[in-house]
């Protein structure tokens, strides 16, 4: 009898743990779309000597994504805010780490065009520095995977400094394959030291070989104004991507030139911006509009090749904000000049 009871109860527990695992931890192929927030981006940077008087605010928009597990896919059927898709439509031929990578040098990259299209824009004279190599992938075998991981940053190789590709080429030109050499990587705040084997890399134009390292690597830079007060320092902004350049570059605006550009106004938007200002479609347009209207925004600037799919979702869900299609940085500052200020 109690044996009977003590095989029960263990069936039991095992069927619950197997339950637990099933609903929770086992892995899906899919991942979920969904609102993610409208946050304020003036406590993400800074300038000196600007002007830091705002009666409203500028917003950036994000979407949440998240890598679905059953208990996720059940409750997202009942979400009309919620959109499945396969994780493979997302991740591609890449790892979710380096996929985050990948979405690290975006937004940092987004950072450094929406400082210089501020700077343009507000006639700021400033200069491109080359700072460190930023890994992303590892993609040619063990050796590369052994060493790296996606999101470290090189610093130097043999004791010099690897600032840019640049360096890194003319350094790697002195080697041969098989040769080791010391390589400083930087990993979440730590420094590490590799002793790294040089492997045989293939140029897919010329066919020809060369020693390399085996991962794939981008330079990370700062953009320095001429004048330090004026200078634009960013805080870890927590998100990855490029879509916040608009956004940010109207904020540094904001501060690089006198007076309050928002008027008063909540003022959210997303959008991709380059170094000429010019600003570029996004992905996952329809969320961030709900998250904008969640956070009660007046004024949502979108990129023109977004605007169909952003004014279907605003009909949707009724709100107030006024969509602003936008192709141009200079688009949504002459908007935002031409409303009167909110008393």
């Amino acid at each position: 009898m109690r044996k009977r009871e003590g095989l029960r109860l263990i069936s039991y527990l095992f069927m619950v743990v197997l339950l637990v695992y099933v609903t929770v931890y086992m892995p899906t192929p899919y991942i979920i779309y969904q609102p993610g927030s409208a946050d304020e981006v003036k406590p993400m940077l800074s300038v000196p000597d600007g002007d830091h008087q705002e009666k409203g605010s500028f917003m950036m928009t994000t979407v949440s994504a998240s890598y679905a597990n059953l208990v996720m896919l059940i409750a997202s059927a009942f979400n009309p805010n919620a959109e499945i898709d396969q994780k493979e439509s997302r991740l591609g031929d890449k790892s979710e780490d380096e996929y985050a990578a990948e979405q690290v040098y975006l937004m940092s990259d987004s950072q450094s065009s929406a400082m210089e299209a501020a700077y343009h824009e507000a006639h700021i004279t400033y200069s491109i520095v080359p700072q460190y190599l930023f890994i992303f992938s590892t993609p040619e075998g063990d050796e590369a995977r052994k060493n790296f991981k996606p999101g470290d940053r090189l610093s130097e190789v043999d004791g010099k400094p690897m600032t840019d590709s640049e360096s890194l080429s003319k350094l790697l030109k002195t080697k041969k394959v098989g040769d080791q050499v010391n390589v400083k990587l930087i990993r979440g705040g730590q420094t590490l030291e590799e002793r790294v084997k040089l492997i045989e890399l293939k140029d897919k134009d010329t066919n020809q070989t060369r020693p390399g390292l085996g991962v794939t690597i981008a330079t990370m830079q700062r953009v320095e104004a001429k004048d330090p007060g004026l200078q634009v320092n960013f805080e870890n902004t927590r998100v990855g991507g490029p879509s916040a350049g608009l956004m940010f570059t109207m904020e540094i605006y904001n501060q690089l030139t006198d007076g309050d550009l928002t008027k008063g106004y909540q003022v959210a938007g997303t959008g991709t911006i380059d170094k000429d200002g010019k600003v570029g479609p996004i992905g996952g347009v329809q969320h961030k509009i709900v998250a904008a209207d969640r956070k009660h925004a007046e004024i949502f600037f979108v990129p023109k090749d977004n605007y169909a799919e952003a004014k279907a979702k605003a009909d949707k869900i009724k709100t107030g904000m006024k969509l602003v299609p936008v192709n141009t940085l200079e688009d949504a500052i002459t908007y935002m000049n031409g409303l009167k200020a909110k008393s």
